[in-house]
């Protein structure tokens, strides 16, 4: 078996038994149940959003180490995350351990920055199509039969809530050990970089690994940073990409309590199912959002994402109002439907238009920015410093968002042709 299959089969297991938690679509039921029979309001208020500032707070720095330490220590540093997350969600009982919870929580999700880029610096050039597939299937496989099971168990009632975390922490068990096999690698995008005046290749034929530099590694970071954003299309773009991301991520983290509060009995029992669904119908979207030239017609894909958006904010704000939880369900799937395929199309765009190996730094720092945006809405909608909304009215606040941004990009988009016409009428009397 050549080299670039096995790394890629050993990354593909370990990013499969990672997503592979059965727990999660049933988390919040648990917390409110098995764990300590927490309040919903004291789980989304006291407890969640130290999860979203902690993300923020690890992924930059996280993102820097894993160049520096190159990659193989954060991956496996990420599986010991999980292993002591899940842990926690076992065997301790208070507020308090939840919130601690949430610090290594914080760092095995900015972590997933190791996951991404540890293929690219691992596999040549050539081989960087095929092994992004197979990581991302490996991802999308992980979530689906993770979602899937935990439905048929609880269907079943073969396990409860508690049981199923017990499956969840395996699962990371198994991956810690795979992430031990992963090869080290010898090169990263810029603190070992290959350069001129540092090849990797000696004149014998040896590979030399290259050498620590942190001036390189500066000059080659401004050139990315500027080279990228001063693109006019990468910048408008990469910002819609942020605020979308912000969004979705905010509707992703809290949708659990939307459906216990419009579930029968107040107990949502049919989440893992719809998880499975709607991570089916995403990688579809993805797949099919793939297949198209979107760096061609951006105007064109401009507008049908921006009223894409418009679509899923209404989902939200209809779901947040409805009384079946099978609308609620429903609404949930398309939405993440929807939401993977334009935002598949806004990344194709922005990737096609970045200098080469600038990629992972510009989606970090994308990502970065939604994730700061998150940070002020969870502070603006669920803490009690702010509004201190419950479920309905959060998702009425996230489907105008959505909304509000729609109607932006489309104001924009008719601002710049009203423009743009007029400068060809005039161009047109003055010859």
């Amino acid at each position: 078996m050549r080299n670039w299959l096995k790394i890629s089969l050993l990354l593909c297991t370990f990013g499969f038994f990672r997503e592979l938690r059965p727990s999660e679509p049933y988390v919040s039921e648990y917390l409110a149940g098995d764990y300590g029979n927490l309040t919903s309001e004291q789980i989304y208020q006291d407890v969640y959003p130290f999860g979203t500032y902690a993300v923020l707070a690890q992924l930059v720095i996280v993102f820097l180490i894993t160049d520096l330490v190159r990659y193989k220590p954060v991956i496996v540093l990420s599986a010991l995350a999980g292993i002591v997350l899940f842990s926690l969600l076992l065997w301790t009982g208070t507020v308090h351990m939840l919130q601690v919870a949430q610090l290594f929580f914080g760092f095995f999700m900015a972590a997933e920055v190791a996951y991404y880029t540890y293929m690219y610096a691992k596999v040549d050039k050539e081989q960087y199509q095929i092994v992004t597939g197979h990581t991302r299937a490996a991802i999308l496989s992980g979530k689906f039969l993770g979602g899937l099971l935990a439905q048929i168990l609880v269907s079943t009632n073969s396990m409860n809530f508690r049981e199923l975390h017990y499956i969840s922490l395996t699962t990371q068990l198994i991956s810690l050990a795979v992430s031990l096999l992963l090869p080290g690698v010898p090169r990263s995008l810029y603190f070992f970089a290959a350069s001129e005046k540092n090849p990797v290749q000696e004149p014998g034929g040896e590979v030399q690994t290259p050498k620590f530099s942190v001036t390189n590694a500066s000059r080659l970071l401004w050139f990315h940073l500027v080279t990228s954003y001063s693109n006019p299309v990468v910048l408008q773009w990469s910002l819609w990409w942020a605020l979308a991301t912000c969004g979705q991520v905010q509707v992703i983290s809290y949708i659990q309590f939307l459906w216990k509060e419009i579930a029968p009995g107040n107990q949502s029992l049919y989440n893992g199912g719809v998880e499975a669904l709607a991570t089916l119908l995403g990688a579809l979207g993805a797949i099919l959002a793939g297949l198209l030239n979107s760096n061609k017609r951006r105007s064109a894909y401009m507008l049908g994402i921006s009223i894409s958006s418009a679509v899923l904010g209404a989902l939200l704000i209809y779901a947040a109002r409805t009384q079946e939880i099978w609308v609620v369900y429903v609404n949930y799937v398309l939405f993440c439907a929807v939401f993977f395929f334009i935002i598949t199309v806004a990344g194709a765009v922005v990737a096609g238009n970045l200098v080469e190996d600038s990629f992972g730094l510009i989606f970090g720092i994308n990502t970065l920015v939604g994730l700061l945006l998150q940070t002020v809405l969870t502070i603006v909608v669920v803490e009690p410093v702010g509004f201190g909304l419950g479920p309905r009215d959060q998702y009425v606040v996230y489907g105008s968002y959505f909304l509000i941004l729609a109607g932006v990009y489309i104001i924009g988009i008719v601002f710049v042709k009203l423009c743009g016409r007029r400068e060809r009428s005039n161009e047109v009397s003055l010859t």
